[in-house]
């Protein structure tokens, strides 16, 4: 298999959402745009992404969403680009076609005691759904890379879950470990490098709300376990 040297990944710059939650009452998630600052964030991640590329090609797969679509686009590497694959299975979690600011509030909190991996919203999806088509994802990358002539770089343009649970999924990390990370922030870049043993490491760790360990399950964090 011809893996690549690096497997990057780019969360969408900041979008209209961001700043007003209306606006999902109005037009539909896939469709909402970055605002100028999103655009300032996705050039300066390109910036950092021309230098780790350093010059080498990069396959990139790209969320479906108009947000990731701009971020790609603002990010300036297309001349880089050996190829870019619509990727639906790098989508935003679902959470509901036109959504009701309130109720979805609501749910947010309940999402927030009960886990964030398996609340399943209303209408939409829960965390562990994301984590099953990220695995099916996976398993295209591997045929993907089987090609001999395959790019020595992978991108992935997606969202702030979506890379989390990529990343849970790839290093066999527990439920309680991914309870326990933030989102990374609008156009944030975080790289899995192949190490000399052919195994990947994550470049920079993602900040944590709680203090877990990639290995710690319900079990372990049980209150009052000796």
């Amino acid at each position: 298999m011809s893996a690549p040297r690096q497997i990057i990944m780019v969360r969408h710059g900041q979008s209209a959402a961001n700043m007003d939650t209306s606006i999902y009452e109005r037009v539909p998630d896939y469709r909402i745009p970055l605002t100028e600052l999103g655009l300032q964030q996705a050039r300066e991640a390109g910036r950092a992404l021309r230098e780790k590329l350093d010059g080498e090609k990069v396959c990139v797969y790209v969320s479906p969403y108009l947000r990731a679509y701009q971020t790609f686009d603002a990010l300036g590497i297309a001349d880089l680009a050996e190829r870019v694959i619509e990727e639906p299975r790098l989508r935003e979690q679902d959470w509901a076609n036109y959504q009701v600011p309130e109720d979805i509030e609501v749910q947010k909190g309940l999402r927030d005691s009960y886990g964030h991996f398996f609340f399943r919203f209303r209408e939409g999806e829960s965390g562990s759904d994301v984590y099953d088509r990220v695995s099916s994802f996976m398993e295209t990358l591997y045929r993907h890379w089987d090609k001999p002539a395959y790019a020595p770089n992978t991108l992935l343009v997606t969202h702030g879950l979506t890379m989390r649970l990529f990343c849970m999924r790839w290093f066999h990390w527990t439920v309680e470990y991914f309870e326990s990370l933030n989102n990374p922030e609008n156009g944030a870049v975080h790289t899995l490098v192949r190490q000399p043993d052919g195994k990947y490491a994550l470049d920079r760790p993602f900040s944590q709300w709680a203090v877990r360990t990639s290995t710690d399950t319900v079990l372990s964090t049980l209150e009052g376990r000796p």
